[in-house]
């Protein structure tokens, strides 16, 4: 009698317990988070990708990856960029604008490929989804790490405009 007395008083405690439990565990997962988590940072050597550095104590940053077709002149993949402004994720658009193996920026010589993106996702309030912008990958070669990547968009979604460049950023661009 005592048992089901106790059972009965404490199991809402227990469940309320528990609940909280969950929720704090929840809670301190997703506010570790940034919504560019949900695209993964690939290494190595991709079709392309591009990583911009560390995304602890940045300002801004931006990580991407997918496919590329240079003899069809076709291009996917998926790019996500945060800044204080918010958090926009891209759709990379079909048609590579420009492509080259014998490009020179930043006085050193790489690869380059120009692309049309389309922003999927937003939570910028000025830069709304749909919207379309340009993005230059540069990758140095040669053992220089002088990488770039570069966002252009409309005066609507300008706080999106950001240049990456440095020994932090990481771009694999392929050759021709």
């Amino acid at each position: 009698m005592l048992s089901e007395e106790i059972t009965r008083r404490l199991g809402p405690v227990v469940l309320a317990l528990t609940l909280l439990l969950a929720l704090s565990g929840t809670a301190g997962s997703a506010s570790a988070a940034t919504s560019c988590s949900q695209i993964p940072t690939v290494y190595g050597i991709p079709p392309w990708g591009f990583h911009t550095g560390s995304y602890t104590g940045e300002r801004s940053f931006a990580k991407g990856h997918g496919e590329i077709n240079l003899e069809a002149n076709t291009i996917s993949g998926v790019i996500c960029q945060q800044d204080r402004a918010g958090t926009i994720i891209m759709s990379v658009q079909h048609h590579l604008v420009y492509h080259s193996h014998y490009a020179v920026m930043w006085g050193f010589p790489g690869n380059i490929m120009k692309i049309i993106v389309r922003v999927r996702t937003s939570n910028d309030p000025r830069c709304e989804a749909g919207t379309v912008g340009h993005a230059t990958l540069f990758a140095s070669y040669n053992g220089v790490r002088s990488d770039s990547v570069q966002f252009f968009f409309p005066a609507t979604c300008r706080d999106q405009d950001h240049l990456y460049h440095g020994s932090l950023v990481d771009n694999q661009v392929p050759p021709l």
